[in-house]
């Protein structure tokens, strides 16, 4: 599972943050079930900082940010019937509902687009943005007002205050219309050059509908968005101040009514039906593959919703994704192509990872020259040689994977690929540690792949979000000398006349970067966290070891303390739900290296991380709470429990100690309900938990 997450992290971090993925969507989905597998075999063992905890993404340079009022997170994924089976289980068990309790579903194709969310106040719509990160994305206000699609009042009744969410995209014909648009548009670029004409602005040839979408609706010049035949199909709710409905169906039904395009093939259906409703889900996916090549837009799946609403309210949220719907995704597309060698890029924790440089393709609507090798034991394991013919698999728009070696029976093969056991970028020795899948660069500091790796995620959107700070520029900065640490980026300023003089910098763009380092000098404590690239603390970790400590002060205080195994300080470390012995080992060692903590202390001397807000309680008796769950619940699972407690703003931990606030007893309670008799810690029965947490 550490190796997992460590791999998946990687690459989401190359994708979202460098825009350089190194995996396909079918590979990167294939790590991701496996990962999942393991957290279902071994649900102590889940971690807060898995992959399967968060959602990934960026906003956009030239856009101011907005903030959603209900975070767009994305969806888990099926690949066969007994990924869907096991999906409706899982709602059966966590609302505790008998086995043949009938299911209703909304099956609704999953369009390949760029997600939206449009704000409307009292009728009338007034923002709208990406999804970005989940949290924060882009404002795209006057680019969405381009689009007929968006109805810029809703009739009444309706609520004085919803976020409705859909996806933006162009359709295959009008795709292709504008890219043979594009292309001539090029050719008469280039042959202004040849004239030495004034050339005009650049132009991008769109590789598939979905970039061609994506790229449209983030035009800085709303004429351009304009022109663009873009259209939309709306499907979810976002906060609202009342729900107009009952059902997923009722939704889409009011949407329709409001004057939105609703998408014509979604379809209620009942799992496991074989009453009036005429098609199962299973059915259903099979027939919408089959339509798949002919409809007039592309898809990558279905989205299958549960369609009550009051049962999509209790199941809420785990991690990343809704526990009430899930992605099923049609098999990935094939080609074949030849392997001309091997490249091996250096990530910031040292990471050695193969890519594969290939002769073009065309596959799955892009042309590709690059796959994912994923490590040395899948080069072995598939027994890839440069020169190989290969089979490519791709799902989505991201560089495919390797499937298989078609001719590896030929006379003039060359010899098995020999992994580098010293670093391509400063010559260290690369090493495995224990049965650790990656190697790793040992030069660690002096680094320079590690050292530009680090720092591009520093000032990546998801931790200090310093806009300016490109990969280009960051390069360009460390190959100067004046960058090498996290703390100079707030001291380039004394460089001014220095960057001034730089090819396309000029003085006002080094003045926008400087005011850009400047307004992040108080980060939330939790972007600071993860800024600072301890492995395995992923935004989710952060997140909680900064509502745990709530400082930067106290949390370096307690890992210090932290260090002697047993004492107070580490077992409180290790009783936050989500912090596992690994992650515990890799904090603690982390505040124990001399050189981190001179590194610390020279970037505190230049930022304040903004202190963790504390949770009032007022009326709500658990928030900021430590409660433990022991025994067997009768009228809820566990997992409710747990995300009900969550909800109100309460840490729920493992294991019962002196700071534990409540412990809740349910049924065969054993040693965790005698601990808290011993410490005199509040115990609470199920029924006084459910009228403290409001449920009555």
């Amino acid at each position: 599972m550490t190796r997992l997450i460590a791999e998946i992290t990687e690459h989401d971090r190359r994708y979202y943050e460098q825009d350089a993925p190194s995996i396909s969507d079918a590979e990167y989905d294939a790590l991701m079930r496996r990962l999942r597998a393991l957290e279902a075999e071994h649900p102590a063992l889940l971690r807060a900082d898995s992959p399967t905890q968060k959602v990934s993404g960026q906003a956009a340079e030239g856009f101011a940010k907005s903030r959603h009022l209900a975070p767009m997170l994305s969806l888990d994924n099926a690949f066969a019937e007994s990924d869907f089976t096991e999906f409706a289980a899982r709602i059966r068990r966590f609302l505790s509902l008998a086995e043949t309790e009938p299911l209703d579903f909304i099956a609704e194709p999953k369009i390949d687009g760029l997600s939206v969310n449009l704000l409307y106040e009292h009728g009338r719509f007034v923002k709208g943005a990406t999804r970005g990160d989940g949290a924060e994305g882009e404002d795209i206000t006057a680019n969405l007002l381009t689009l007929a699609d968006v109805p810029r009042e809703l009739p009444a009744p309706c609520p004085a205050l919803i976020e409705i969410r859909g996806e933006v995209f162009m359709d295959r014909a009008d795709f292709e219309a504008f890219r043979a648009t594009q292309e001539a548009a090029l050719a008469e670029r280039e042959a202004r050059k040849a004239r030495g004409e004034k050339l005009g602005p650049a132009v991008t040839i769109p590789v598939n509908p979905r970039n061609a979408a994506a790229g449209s609706l983030r035009q800085l010049d709303p004429g351009i968005t304009a022109q663009r035949p873009l259209k939309l199909f709306a499907y979810a709710m976002g906060e609202a101040s009342e729900v107009p409905t009952t059902t997923h169906h009722g939704w889409l039904e009011t949407l329709k009514r409001w004057g939105f395009r609703v998408n014509p093939l979604s379809t209620p259906l009942r799992e496991g039906a074989t009453d009036l409703l005429s098609e199962t889900p299973v059915a259903f996916q099979a027939r919408l593959g089959r339509e798949r090549p002919s409809l007039a837009y592309e898809i990558d799946g279905v989205v299958y919703k549960l369609d009550r609403l009051d049962w999509q309210a209790r199941l809420g949220f785990v991690g990343r994704a809704p526990r009430w719907a899930i992605a099923w995704k049609f098999p990935a597309e094939q080609a074949r192509t030849r392997l001309l060698r091997i490249e091996i890029q250096v990530g910031r924790t040292g990471a050695l990872t193969p890519r594969a440089v290939m002769e073009p393709v065309f596959v799955g609507g892009v042309t590709v020259t690059h796959a994912t090798l994923h490590n040395e034991d899948e080069i072995a394991r598939k027994d890839i040689r440069e020169g190989d013919t290969i089979i490519l698999q791709r799902a989505g728009d991201v560089i495919p994977q390797v499937v298989e070696v078609v001719d590896a029976g030929r006379p003039d093969r060359g010899p098995p690929y020999a992994f580098p056991t010293l670093c391509p970028a400063c010559g260290s020795h690369a090493v495995r540690e224990n049965d650790d899948v990656v190697r790793r660069c040992t030069g660690g500091l002096i680094c320079p792949a590690q050292t530009v790796e680090r720092l591009r995620h520093f000032v990546s959107r998801r931790c200090l979000d310093i806009e300016g700070m490109g990969e280009e520029r960051i390069e360009t900065l460390h190959a100067m000398g004046l960058l090498g640490s996290p703390a100079e980026i707030f001291r380039l300023h004394t460089h001014a006349t220095q960057l001034e003089a730089l090819e396309g910098w000029g003085r006002l763009s080094t003045q926008k970067l400087f005011d850009a380092i400047a307004a992040r000098r108080n980060p939330p404590l939790e972007r600071f966290l993860f800024a600072l690239g301890i492995r395995r603390i992923g935004e989710q970790n952060a997140k909680l070891l900064a509502r745990h400590y709530h400082s930067i002060g106290a949390l370096r205080v307690k890992m210090e303390a932290a260090r002697i195994i047993g004492s107070e300080a580490r077992e409180e470390l290790g009783s936050i739900q989500g912090i596992g012995p690994a992650i515990a080992t890799e904090l603690v060692e982390f505040f124990a290296e001399p050189h981190n903590l001179e590194a610390l202390d020279a970037l505190l001397a230049e930022v304040t991380p903004e202190d963790a807000a504390v949770i009032e309680a007022g009326e709500n008796p658990f928030a900021g709470k430590a409660l433990v769950f022991t025994g067997t619940l009768e009228t809820l699972s566990r997992q409710e429990a747990e995300a009900r407690a969550e909800a109100l703003g309460a840490k729920v931990t493992k294991s019962v100690s002196k700071k534990t606030d409540f412990v809740v007893v349910g049924a065969d309670a054993g040693s965790k309900a005698a601990k808290a008799a011993e410490l005199g810690v509040t115990v609470l029965s199920e029924i006084q938990f459910r009228e403290m947490a409001g449920l009555g």
